[in-house]
Protein backbone atom coordinates (compact mmCIF):
# COMPACT_ATOMS: atom_id res chain seq x y z
CA UNK A 1 0.00 0.00 0.00
CA UNK A 2 1.53 3.32 -1.06
CA UNK A 3 1.55 6.03 1.60
CA UNK A 4 -0.80 8.93 0.84
CA UNK A 5 0.36 11.16 3.67
CA UNK A 6 1.87 13.86 1.43
CA UNK A 7 -1.34 14.26 -0.59
CA UNK A 8 -4.23 13.69 1.83
CA UNK A 9 -4.88 16.07 4.70
CA UNK A 10 -8.38 16.08 6.22
CA UNK A 11 -10.52 13.55 8.06
CA UNK A 12 -12.70 13.35 4.95
CA UNK A 13 -9.63 12.67 2.79
CA UNK A 14 -8.53 9.77 4.96
CA UNK A 15 -12.04 8.44 5.33
CA UNK A 16 -12.45 8.25 1.56
CA UNK A 17 -8.97 6.74 1.17
CA UNK A 18 -9.65 4.09 3.82
CA UNK A 19 -12.96 3.09 2.26
CA UNK A 20 -11.28 2.66 -1.12
CA UNK A 21 -8.44 0.57 0.31
CA UNK A 22 -10.76 -1.75 2.26
CA UNK A 23 -13.12 -2.26 -0.65
CA UNK A 24 -10.29 -2.79 -3.12
CA UNK A 25 -8.71 -5.38 -0.83
CA UNK A 26 -12.08 -7.14 -0.34
CA UNK A 27 -11.56 -7.55 3.39
CA UNK A 28 -14.27 -9.37 5.35
CA UNK A 29 -16.58 -7.33 7.56
CA UNK A 30 -18.37 -8.99 10.44
CA UNK A 31 -16.53 -8.12 13.62
CA UNK A 32 -18.59 -5.14 14.70
CA UNK A 33 -19.12 -3.43 11.36
CA UNK A 34 -20.57 -4.59 8.05
CA UNK A 35 -19.15 -2.08 5.57
CA UNK A 36 -15.96 -0.23 4.64
CA UNK A 37 -17.27 3.24 5.50
CA UNK A 38 -18.09 2.42 9.13
CA UNK A 39 -14.93 0.37 9.61
CA UNK A 40 -12.78 3.24 8.38
CA UNK A 41 -14.53 5.63 10.78
CA UNK A 42 -13.81 3.24 13.67
CA UNK A 43 -10.11 3.20 12.82
CA UNK A 44 -9.98 6.99 12.37
CA UNK A 45 -11.80 7.63 15.64
CA UNK A 46 -9.29 5.44 17.46
CA UNK A 47 -6.26 7.19 15.98
CA UNK A 48 -7.68 10.67 16.64
CA UNK A 49 -9.02 9.85 20.12
CA UNK A 50 -12.50 11.03 19.13
CA UNK A 51 -15.89 9.38 19.29
CA UNK A 52 -17.92 9.05 16.09
CA UNK A 53 -20.02 12.14 16.84
CA UNK A 54 -16.91 14.26 17.37
CA UNK A 55 -15.38 12.83 14.22
CA UNK A 56 -18.36 14.14 12.25
CA UNK A 57 -17.76 17.62 13.66
CA UNK A 58 -14.10 17.63 12.59
CA UNK A 59 -14.47 16.10 9.12
CA UNK A 60 -12.86 19.07 7.33
CA UNK A 61 -9.96 19.47 9.73
CA UNK A 62 -6.44 18.31 8.95
CA UNK A 63 -4.61 15.43 10.59
CA UNK A 64 -1.13 15.96 11.99
CA UNK A 65 1.70 14.09 10.30
CA UNK A 66 1.89 11.65 13.23
CA UNK A 67 -1.86 10.98 12.99
CA UNK A 68 -1.63 10.39 9.24
CA UNK A 69 1.18 7.88 9.70
CA UNK A 70 -0.64 6.10 12.55
CA UNK A 71 -3.85 5.75 10.53
CA UNK A 72 -2.11 4.50 7.40
CA UNK A 73 -0.14 1.94 9.44
CA UNK A 74 -3.35 0.72 11.11
CA UNK A 75 -5.14 0.50 7.77
CA UNK A 76 -2.20 -1.38 6.30
CA UNK A 77 -2.36 -4.02 9.05
CA UNK A 78 -6.12 -4.35 8.49
CA UNK A 79 -5.64 -4.92 4.75
CA UNK A 80 -2.45 -6.96 4.62
CA UNK A 81 -2.80 -9.07 7.78
CA UNK A 82 -6.62 -9.24 7.77
CA UNK A 83 -6.72 -8.44 11.50
CA UNK A 84 -10.27 -7.57 12.65
CA UNK A 85 -10.61 -3.88 13.55
CA UNK A 86 -11.50 -4.50 17.24
CA UNK A 87 -8.17 -6.31 17.74
CA UNK A 88 -6.33 -3.43 16.09
CA UNK A 89 -7.88 -0.86 18.43
CA UNK A 90 -8.24 -3.17 21.46
CA UNK A 91 -11.92 -2.42 21.95
CA UNK A 92 -15.36 -3.65 20.90
CA UNK A 93 -18.86 -2.50 21.75
CA UNK A 94 -21.66 -4.83 22.84
CA UNK A 95 -25.14 -3.86 24.07
CA UNK A 96 -23.99 -0.24 24.08
CA UNK A 97 -21.03 -0.98 26.36
CA UNK A 98 -17.26 -0.90 25.67
CA UNK A 99 -15.13 -4.01 26.17
CA UNK A 100 -11.42 -4.69 26.01
CA UNK A 101 -10.66 -7.37 23.43
CA UNK A 102 -7.57 -9.05 22.04
CA UNK A 103 -6.78 -12.32 20.33
CA UNK A 104 -7.43 -14.32 23.54
CA UNK A 105 -11.20 -13.86 23.05
CA UNK A 106 -13.74 -13.74 20.24
CA UNK A 107 -14.84 -10.29 19.13
CA UNK A 108 -18.29 -9.63 20.72
CA UNK A 109 -20.96 -9.65 18.02
CA UNK A 110 -23.82 -11.84 19.22
CA UNK A 111 -27.42 -10.80 18.48
CA UNK A 112 -28.09 -11.79 22.10
CA UNK A 113 -27.17 -8.16 22.87
CA UNK A 114 -30.60 -7.16 21.60
CA UNK A 115 -32.30 -9.61 23.99
CA UNK A 116 -30.33 -8.23 26.92
CA UNK A 117 -31.29 -4.66 26.04
CA UNK A 118 -34.94 -5.80 26.00
CA UNK A 119 -34.43 -7.59 29.36
CA UNK A 120 -35.40 -10.88 27.67
CA UNK A 121 -39.01 -9.79 27.39
CA UNK A 122 -41.57 -11.28 27.02
CA UNK A 123 -39.98 -14.58 28.09
CA UNK A 124 -38.89 -13.73 31.63
CA UNK A 125 -41.84 -13.49 34.00
CA UNK A 126 -39.80 -11.59 36.62
CA UNK A 127 -36.32 -10.14 36.98
CA UNK A 128 -33.74 -12.93 37.43
CA UNK A 129 -31.73 -13.05 40.65
CA UNK A 130 -29.12 -15.57 39.47
CA UNK A 131 -27.80 -15.65 35.91
CA UNK A 132 -25.28 -17.98 34.30
CA UNK A 133 -23.22 -16.94 31.27
CA UNK A 134 -21.72 -20.15 29.92
CA UNK A 135 -18.64 -19.79 27.64
CA UNK A 136 -18.28 -16.16 28.67
CA UNK A 137 -15.21 -15.22 26.62
CA UNK A 138 -14.63 -11.48 27.09
CA UNK A 139 -17.42 -11.40 29.69
CA UNK A 140 -19.58 -9.16 27.50
CA UNK A 141 -22.84 -11.11 27.96
CA UNK A 142 -22.36 -11.48 31.72
CA UNK A 143 -21.53 -7.80 32.19
CA UNK A 144 -24.38 -6.59 29.96
CA UNK A 145 -26.78 -8.81 31.93
CA UNK A 146 -25.52 -7.29 35.18
CA UNK A 147 -26.32 -3.82 33.82
CA UNK A 148 -29.77 -4.96 32.65
CA UNK A 149 -30.62 -6.56 36.01
CA UNK A 150 -29.03 -4.47 38.81
CA UNK A 151 -30.16 -6.87 41.55
CA UNK A 152 -28.79 -10.02 39.90
CA UNK A 153 -25.59 -11.95 40.49
CA UNK A 154 -23.95 -13.40 37.38
CA UNK A 155 -21.60 -16.38 37.14
CA UNK A 156 -19.32 -16.13 34.09
CA UNK A 157 -17.81 -19.49 33.13
CA UNK A 158 -15.21 -20.40 30.52
CA UNK A 159 -12.78 -23.26 29.99
CA UNK A 160 -10.08 -20.86 28.75
CA UNK A 161 -7.94 -19.20 31.41
CA UNK A 162 -6.74 -16.75 28.74
CA UNK A 163 -10.33 -15.69 28.01
CA UNK A 164 -11.08 -15.38 31.73
CA UNK A 165 -8.11 -13.04 32.18
CA UNK A 166 -9.72 -10.69 29.63
CA UNK A 167 -13.14 -11.12 31.27
CA UNK A 168 -11.64 -10.18 34.66
CA UNK A 169 -10.21 -6.97 33.15
CA UNK A 170 -13.62 -6.08 31.73
CA UNK A 171 -15.41 -6.86 34.99
CA UNK A 172 -12.97 -4.61 36.86
CA UNK A 173 -13.33 -1.83 34.26
CA UNK A 174 -17.11 -1.87 34.68
CA UNK A 175 -16.71 -2.06 38.49
CA UNK A 176 -18.84 -5.20 38.73
CA UNK A 177 -16.48 -7.38 40.79
CA UNK A 178 -19.18 -7.63 43.47
CA UNK A 179 -21.82 -9.07 41.11
CA UNK A 180 -20.08 -10.81 38.19
CA UNK A 181 -17.97 -13.83 39.13
CA UNK A 182 -15.61 -15.37 36.54
CA UNK A 183 -14.79 -19.06 36.97
CA UNK A 184 -12.69 -21.54 35.03
CA UNK A 185 -15.01 -24.40 34.14
CA UNK A 186 -15.65 -27.08 31.54
CA UNK A 187 -19.27 -26.13 30.90
CA UNK A 188 -21.24 -26.63 34.17
CA UNK A 189 -18.51 -28.44 36.14
CA UNK A 190 -17.66 -25.54 38.48
CA UNK A 191 -21.28 -24.87 39.48
CA UNK A 192 -22.60 -28.30 40.39
CA UNK A 193 -25.79 -27.96 42.41
CA UNK A 194 -26.25 -24.30 41.48
CA UNK A 195 -29.55 -23.20 39.90
CA UNK A 196 -30.21 -20.12 37.81
CA UNK A 197 -33.26 -18.18 36.68
CA UNK A 198 -31.56 -17.58 33.33
CA UNK A 199 -28.79 -19.38 31.48
CA UNK A 200 -27.36 -17.52 28.49
CA UNK A 201 -24.72 -19.13 26.32
CA UNK A 202 -22.88 -18.37 23.10
CA UNK A 203 -20.75 -21.52 22.91
CA UNK A 204 -18.45 -22.66 20.11
CA UNK A 205 -20.75 -23.85 17.31
CA UNK A 206 -18.90 -23.68 13.98
CA UNK A 207 -19.00 -27.01 12.15
CA UNK A 208 -15.98 -28.54 10.40
CA UNK A 209 -17.10 -27.50 6.92
CA UNK A 210 -17.62 -23.86 7.91
CA UNK A 211 -14.32 -23.81 9.84
CA UNK A 212 -12.51 -24.77 6.63
CA UNK A 213 -14.21 -21.94 4.73
CA UNK A 214 -13.83 -19.11 7.26
CA UNK A 215 -12.42 -15.80 5.95
CA UNK A 216 -8.88 -14.95 7.06
CA UNK A 217 -10.14 -12.52 9.74
CA UNK A 218 -11.56 -15.39 11.81
CA UNK A 219 -8.18 -17.12 12.00
CA UNK A 220 -7.05 -14.36 14.36
CA UNK A 221 -9.72 -15.50 16.82
CA UNK A 222 -9.11 -18.43 19.22
CA UNK A 223 -10.18 -21.67 17.54
CA UNK A 224 -11.32 -22.92 20.96
CA UNK A 225 -14.09 -20.31 20.84
CA UNK A 226 -15.30 -21.29 17.37
CA UNK A 227 -14.85 -24.96 16.44
CA UNK A 228 -17.32 -27.53 17.73
CA UNK A 229 -16.89 -30.74 15.76
CA UNK A 230 -18.35 -32.12 12.56
CA UNK A 231 -21.85 -30.68 13.06
CA UNK A 232 -21.00 -27.77 15.36
CA UNK A 233 -22.97 -29.25 18.24
CA UNK A 234 -20.32 -30.96 20.38
CA UNK A 235 -20.90 -28.62 23.33
CA UNK A 236 -24.55 -27.81 22.66
CA UNK A 237 -25.64 -31.42 23.30
CA UNK A 238 -24.14 -31.29 26.80
CA UNK A 239 -25.54 -27.81 27.44
CA UNK A 240 -29.04 -29.06 26.57
CA UNK A 241 -28.79 -32.32 28.48
CA UNK A 242 -27.51 -30.80 31.73
CA UNK A 243 -29.41 -27.50 31.67
CA UNK A 244 -32.48 -28.69 33.65
CA UNK A 245 -30.28 -29.46 36.68
CA UNK A 246 -29.11 -25.84 36.67
CA UNK A 247 -32.41 -24.01 36.09
CA UNK A 248 -35.00 -22.89 38.61
CA UNK A 249 -38.61 -23.98 38.06
CA UNK A 250 -39.43 -21.00 35.83
CA UNK A 251 -35.90 -20.76 34.40
CA UNK A 252 -35.07 -20.48 30.72
CA UNK A 253 -32.10 -21.32 28.51
CA UNK A 254 -31.01 -18.94 25.73
CA UNK A 255 -28.43 -20.47 23.38
CA UNK A 256 -26.79 -19.29 20.17
CA UNK A 257 -25.88 -21.90 17.56
CA UNK A 258 -25.58 -19.77 14.40
CA UNK A 259 -25.53 -21.72 11.16
CA UNK A 260 -25.61 -24.99 13.12
CA UNK A 261 -29.31 -24.34 13.76
CA UNK A 262 -29.93 -26.47 10.65
CA UNK A 263 -28.08 -29.44 12.16
CA UNK A 264 -29.85 -28.94 15.51
CA UNK A 265 -33.34 -28.86 14.01
CA UNK A 266 -32.61 -31.99 11.97
CA UNK A 267 -31.11 -33.81 14.95
CA UNK A 268 -33.97 -33.07 17.36
CA UNK A 269 -37.12 -32.57 15.23
CA UNK A 270 -39.48 -33.17 18.18
CA UNK A 271 -37.90 -30.52 20.41
CA UNK A 272 -39.97 -27.28 20.41
CA UNK A 273 -37.10 -24.82 19.94
CA UNK A 274 -38.30 -21.21 19.98
CA UNK A 275 -36.11 -19.52 17.37
CA UNK A 276 -35.79 -15.85 18.21
CA UNK A 277 -35.87 -12.99 15.70
CA UNK A 278 -33.89 -9.77 15.87
CA UNK A 279 -34.67 -6.29 14.59
CA UNK A 280 -30.97 -5.59 13.98
CA UNK A 281 -30.36 -8.86 12.15
CA UNK A 282 -28.95 -12.22 13.17
CA UNK A 283 -30.42 -15.66 13.75
CA UNK A 284 -29.55 -19.06 15.18
CA UNK A 285 -30.56 -18.24 18.77
CA UNK A 286 -33.12 -20.47 20.49
CA UNK A 287 -35.01 -20.48 23.77
CA UNK A 288 -36.16 -23.49 25.80
CA UNK A 289 -37.87 -23.54 29.18
CA UNK A 290 -36.82 -25.89 31.96
CA UNK A 291 -40.06 -27.81 31.42
CA UNK A 292 -39.29 -28.29 27.71
CA UNK A 293 -35.72 -29.32 28.46
CA UNK A 294 -36.86 -31.89 31.03
CA UNK A 295 -39.49 -33.29 28.68
CA UNK A 296 -36.90 -33.98 25.99
CA UNK A 297 -33.82 -34.57 28.17
CA UNK A 298 -33.46 -38.23 27.15
CA UNK A 299 -33.02 -37.22 23.50
CA UNK A 300 -29.96 -35.09 24.25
Amino acid sequence: MESPIQELKTVDDYWRYGVTQLQQAEVFFGHGTDNAATETLVLLAHVLHLDLTQLEEFRRTALTMAERQAFVELLQRRVEQRIPAPYLIGEAWFAGLPFKVDERVLVPRSPIAELIEQEFQPWLTEAPQHILDLCTGSGCIAIACAYAFPEAEVDALDISTDALAVAEENIAFHQLDHRVFPMQSDLYNAVKGQRYDLIVTNPPYVDAEDMADLPAEFHHEPELGLAAGADGLDLVRTILREAPEHLTEQGILICEVGNSMVHLAELFPEVPFTWLSFERGGDGVFLLTRHELLEHQSKF
